[in-house]
């Protein structure tokens, strides 16, 4: 076995998810919950098939998150992984419709951070065996920085 780290390739504030399943109808489910749960949401998901042809196989309605899930999809290389880039909303908008697809078996991470993914590879193929998401803290937040972390929150409307 050879351990590899793939780092996803993307612009700096782009969100992204990156999620396992687990059968080919996944990328017309997971697109349907995208739309579904964000009406007019721009994206793009690939998926890694594990069998049979083993496609990349891809969808979405923004043709630059497509490029981008179909090519970090390929340099993940890992059956039955998926990947969601978004534009103009967050995780946090699809996160529970995806995990509601019935052939979504887990979401490894989703985020806007530079993001690495350790990937395993052995004679058969390759496994996600965890992500490495942004930096390591440097510390413990203040009264300031709680402050600011709730004002924020308010000022981008998940919070009242």
């Amino acid at each position: 076995m050879e351990l590899k780290i793939v780092k996803i390739d993307k612009p700096e504030d782009m969100n992204f998810l990156l999620g396992h399943s687990h059968f080919i109808k996944t990328v017309e489910d997971v697109h349907e919950a995208i739309v579904n749960a964000v009406p007019g949401a721009k994206f793009g998901l690939a998926f890694c098939e594990a069998s049979g042809d083993r496609l990349v196989r891809w969808s979405g309605t923004d043709e630059a998150c497509i490029e981008l899930a179909k090519k970090n999809a390929m340099a993940i290389s890992a059956g039955h992984t998926f990947i969601v880039f978004m534009d103009g909303m967050f995780p946090v908008n699809v996160k529970n419709a995806i995990l509601a697809t019935p052939e979504v078996v887990r979401i490894h991470c989703a985020t806007a951070n530079p993001t690495e993914v350790i990937v395993a590879e052995t004679a058969q193929g390759r496994a996600v065996l965890g992500v490495v998401d942004g930096l390591t803290p440097v510390g413990t937040e203040t009264e300031d920085d709680i402050a600011k972390r709730k004002g924020f929150l308010r000022m981008i409307g998940y919070k009242m």
